[in-house]
């Protein structure tokens, strides 16, 4: 709103309202014309680049950069195309222009069809089509003057502006003597009233018309309040002074309440927040104390256990009548009594390290550590366990990077984990370390096993003290502390840890940490560096994979098994219909699909999927439960391409995988 007198109220409505509609007229045309000059230069540089394309085809059919060079060169007579290219069909710089004074810096690849404007330039894609076959990419970049028009307009507008402004304004001055000096003067008057109290002044009548009938009512209000004034100046001293002394006392009482309530506010506080802290404190001191507790029973039955064993077989190598026992029996007990001891020093070991980290006395060296030198470290200790049973242990190719890590205590904690896959493992079975990036400057190093696997209830208590898991049947191989200290070094060196597993699937722990390149690679370069020497990475275009499961935890399998696959779009689906609906949306290249799951089983989706002329050329790997072999039979007859059983074995899945993407890609291809 506009402020003042209301002579400048009148001046500001007769501006305002004039500058209102030259902003609306000088907008439209402001706004249609740079909205046609826009359009206009599109469609000239659009069809710059049609008609270049068409003059290069021939170039471009007989690879004659010479001509295509010519053609690009008369754009010189364009002022305002910077620049051209013209790209091959397999993506590569054919031919280039570039006006005098203009940087060179054109496209790595071209783009997709289309105009693009960017940093003050007007950027065109246009393909070469001839014969119906896509020969290259027509570039073009030009200047895009459209914020200079629009500058020049604005200086025309606020010129065109300020005149018509100056214009009103001595119009209204001329106005403002005819209607506003008899208001002034009434309004000037009764200023001089307000501040002098004196209700004797009159204002002097100019018309006979409204204005006049105004200045008559209100030298008639002013004679009336003079009046009243003096009647009331005598009554109101004295109840002035009562008004006001009460009016004091009301601040005062007012002023002493909210004091009284703000520190009743403040003592309720500090008392609800003491409470409170109490509250927590005696909970958290309960459930120390019930921890220390249990871990002192824990620890006390797991140094009687070794110690059991020793002391009694020692006995029995002691007793006078040892001469019944026979030199081989004799030597089993002191296996025994060794083992124990062992196990009794591991244990010993575990808790003095689980202590020395719960005290804060860890000394960590924080370096860049080689990860590839550490993984063939733990392969060489962890390899004799697994040839005893007879399980493979497939390890990554050098990924060329370095975390930064303490390096004995990550090898200590990959050496953990890697024992316990062997130790809990099948007889024959496999264990898979694999290194990927999930993110640029974190690794993850992940180590599958072909085990039993955990449930659920096992999971949310695997990283507590003494947990016994795999060892219900009585085999007390493990301290039960193990993954705890391995979990607690790794916080320390600023990773994570994290495990996936389901009954019969094996299990999956992983732990990621921070990259450090080496020399003066940046983390962008060694991101790009892993991916280089990945050994699922493929110059082939990326393939889409549909993974149909109805069990949790085999899909999160699936996931993170999948997840290093760079050549890979993975689609995920949790039972039957919904695998269908999205192979039909989808159209992916290779389907793995669960085989026993209710409502709509695998092998009617794959029925399903084969009645389809959209799908029917889909290759879809069975993943089963039943290793029978006329289980394995009736689903390879049925149509699947190829039929696997659970738990997955890793290698044979991969094969299955990259057997079926050759085969879709064959199919496309014919």
């Amino acid at each position: 709103m506009i402020g003042g007198s209301l002579r400048r109220k009148l001046s500001g409505i007769v501006l305002l309202t004039t500058l209102v509609a030259l902003i609306v007229a000088l907008g439209a045309m402001v706004t249609y014309d740079l909205y046609a000059y826009r359009q206009g230069w599109i469609n000239n540089v659009s069809a710059q680049a049609e008609l270049l394309g068409r003059t290069t085809a021939p170039a471009l059919e007989f690879d004659d950069a010479h001509v295509a060079q010519e053609n690009l060169a008369l754009l010189r007579f364009q002022p305002k195309l910077r620049a051209a290219a013209i790209y091959g069909a397999r993506g590569g710089l054919f031919a280039s222009y570039a006006a005098s004074g203009t940087h060179g810096d054109f496209p790595a690849l071209p783009g997709a069809d289309g105009v693009f404007i960017e940093h003050g330039s007007l950027i065109v894609f246009k393909r070469i089509v001839a014969h119906g076959q896509i020969l290259g990419v027509v570039y073009i970049r030009a200047d895009y003057e459209l914020y200079d028009r629009l500058l020049s307009y604005a200086g025309i507008t606020l010129s065109v502006a300020i005149i018509a402004l100056l214009v009103a304004w001595l119009m209204s001055l001329w106005l403002h003597r005819i209607v506003t000096g008899p208001i002034l003067s009434i309004g000037a008057t009764a200023r001089e009233v307000v501040e002098q109290r004196d209700y004797s002044r009159r204002v002097d009548k100019r018309s006979n018309d409204e204005l006049g009938a105004l200045v008559d009512a209100f030298n008639d209000m002013m004679r009336e309040t003079e009046r009243r004034t003096e009647a009331l100046e005598a009554s109101n001293r004295e109840k002035g002074r009562e008004v006001e002394e009460r009016r004091l006392a009301q601040l005062e009482v007012t002023r002493l309440n909210q004091e009284l309530e703000r520190r009743v506010q403040e003592r309720t506080a500090q008392l609800e927040r003491l409470n409170t802290d109490l509250s927590v404190a005696t909970a958290a001191a309960e459930e120390a104390n019930r921890a220390k507790s249990e871990f002192l029973s824990n620890m006390s039955h797991e140094l009687r256990t070794p110690l059991n064993a020793i002391i009694g077989f020692g006995k029995l190598l002691e007793s006078a009548d040892t001469a019944r026992f026979t030199p081989e029996k004799r030597q089993t007990f002191v296996e025994h009594i060794v083992a124990a001891g062992s196990h009794l020093l591991t244990l010993i070991n575990d808790i003095l390290n689980l202590s020395q980290i719960e005290s804060g006395k860890v000394t960590l060296s924080m370096e860049p550590v080689a990860v590839a030198t550490v993984l063939e470290e733990c392969r060489a200790m962890t390899e004799p366990l697994a040839v005893v049973r007879s399980i493979r242990l497939l390890f990554p190719s050098d990924p060329g990077i370095h975390v930064h890590a303490d390096r004995t205590r990550l090898k200590q904690v990959l050496i953990n984990l890697l024992s316990n896959a062997v130790k809990y493992n099948r007889d024959s079975g496999s264990v898979v370390v694999d290194c990927s990036c999930p993110v640029p400057d974190r690794i993850r190093i992940s180590i599958q096993d072909t085990g039993l696997g955990m449930a659920s209830e096992q999971l949310r208590a695997l990283f507590q003290p003494f947990n016994r898991l795999g060892q219900e049947s009585g085999a007390q191989q493990g301290t039960g502390i193990g993954l705890v200290v391995t979990k607690r070094l790794v916080e320390l060196m600023g990773g994570t840890i994290g495990v996936t597993s389901a009954p019969g699937t094996g299990s999956l722990f992983w732990i990621e940490l921070d990259v450090k390149s080496r020399g003066a690679i940046s983390v962008a370069d060694e991101h790009e560096e892993i991916e280089h020497i990945d050994p699922h990475a493929s110059v082939h275009p990326i393939r889409t994979v549909l993974c149909v499961e109805d069990n949790p935890a085999s899909l999160e399998l699936l996931k993170e098994t999948l997840a290093s696959r760079n050549d890979l779009r993975l689609l995920f689906a949790s039972n039957g219909r919904e695998g269908v609906a999205m192979a039909r949306k989808h159209l992916p290249d290779v389907i793995l699909m669960d085989n026993n799951m209710p409502v709509l089983s695998g092998r009617e989706a794959q029925a399903i999927l084969r009645g389809d002329p959209k799908t029917a050329g889909i290759p879809i790997v069975a993943l089963s439960a039943n290793a029978m072999p006329g289980a394995i039979a009736d689903g390879l007859a049925a149509g699947y391409f190829r039929y696997l059983t659970k738990p997955l074995d890793l290698l044979a899945l991969g094969e299955a995988l990259d057997s079926a993407l050759k085969f879709a890609a064959s199919t496309k291809g014919s």
